[in-house]
């Protein structure tokens, strides 16, 4: 089983940030697929379903960003699924908005959330889907603008960036990651 976990904040205060972007993909992901995240497990809203022919337990953790991991660990357990299955979607500073970058593992590179979850399991070793939310200008503070409501112009092309980040997760189970990397790096909408 594959599990796919988007990453983010809970409360309607966080809902429409660029550091909620992991919760939407994981949402556009759960509506195509026919996916209710309702059920409350492992301080997550879970709901399974397949994605490319594939058993899928799809979450969003409910523990903030910074302790992604504390839920995480116990998904990946309750999907009876090594790292190798577990998809992490979550927003990248370090990208600029609407890029991509689809990864098969790696280092946290500042990214508390990601951090957490490394922490947790003991392994760097796990795909993901970065999603770029660079503004594109100087920030004052990083934390701010992540938490901070999408501009005007972000939202114009914001169903584009969630479809793309869809079309990575769906490709990752259904084609590897190798294949997904070469399809969607660099890619923006």
């Amino acid at each position: 089983m594959w599990l796919v976990v988007g990453l983010g904040n809970p409360g309607l205060e966080y809902a429409n940030t660029p550091h909620n972007l992991g919760f939407l993909v994981v949402d556009r992901l759960a509506e195509r697929h026919g996916i209710r995240l309702s059920r409350k497990e492992c301080q997550a809203l879970v709901g399974q379903g397949s994605v490319a022919g594939q058993p899928v337990l799809a979450a969003k953790p409910q523990t903030y960003m910074n302790l992604s991991g504390v839920a995480v660990k116990p998904l990946l357990a309750k999907a009876e699924a090594e790292p190798a299955a577990l998809i992490l979607v979550y927003d990248e500073l370090d990208l600029p908005w609407g890029s991509i970058r689809v990864r098969p593992k790696g280092s946290a590179a500042g990214h508390n959330g990601i951090k957490d979850v490394i922490v947790k399991l003991g392994t760097q070793e796990f795909p993901r889907v970065r999603l770029g939310v660079h503004p594109g200008h100087p920030l004052t503070s990083g934390a701010d603008y992540l938490l901070s409501r999408f501009s005007r112009q972000q939202n114009e092309g914001l169903d584009a960036l969630l479809d793309l980040g869809a079309d990575a997760v769906e490709s990752i189970i259904a084609e590897g990651v190798e294949k997904s990397m070469t399809r969607f790096n660099g890619a923006a909408k």
